[in-house]
């Protein structure tokens, strides 16, 4: 390609995609084109990383998602400049998937960034300081149960669990 037609491209780039232009002054169009780019490189961004990150099963997770929309959303309404912010985009995917390889082979790497599950109840009895620490009340726990165990009654449970997810896990007294 010659010299002429590389700053021609660059410049149909520029105009297509508001480089340089105020947030406030982009047209419909070019916040379009950053849209459909951004989509994209985001849809390739997924596909790189974990299928775990979208399904939000901890708060590593989570807090990944949460960071990636809101730094990819300045990158469409130009907020931020449009190349290096989905650049460093990229960039939070492969630190993810590290922190995730690295939690696969360290438990402790995984206990800190992914937390660990937290017992409950114990043989029928509610664990009531590892409820309070967690948050969860007693109805919570009979709301789960009910819709989770299947069961009203606290003395059919051998051991519930809140998990890393989020989620209480029952195991039934047999």
């Amino acid at each position: 390609m010659e010299r002429s037609d590389m700053n021609t491209f660059s410049q149909l780039v520029h105009t297509l995609l508001g480089i340089g232009t105020e947030p406030r002054e982009l047209t419909f169009l070019q916040v379009s084109v950053r849209g459909v780019i951004v989509f994209v490189g985001t849809l390739i961004m997924v596909r790189l990383g974990s299928k775990r990150s979208l399904a939000e099963k901890t708060a590593f997770d989570a807090v990944f998602v949460v960071i990636i929309g809101s730094m990819l959303a300045r990158a469409i309404n130009g907020s931020e400049a449009f190349f290096p912010t989905l650049g460093a985009g990229f960039i939070l995917v492969l630190l993810h998937r590290l922190f995730g390889m690295a939690a696969y082979y360290s438990h402790a790497f995984g206990i800190l960034v992914k937390g660990k599950p937290v017992v409950l109840v114990q043989d029928g009895k509610l664990q009531r300081k590892n409820m309070l620490w967690e948050h969860i009340t007693q109805h919570d726990l009979e709301e789960d149960m009910r819709l989770e165990a299947e069961t009203a009654y606290l003395s059919k449970i051998q051991v519930a669990r809140l998990e890393r997810s989020g989620d209480i896990s029952f195991i039934k007294a047999e």
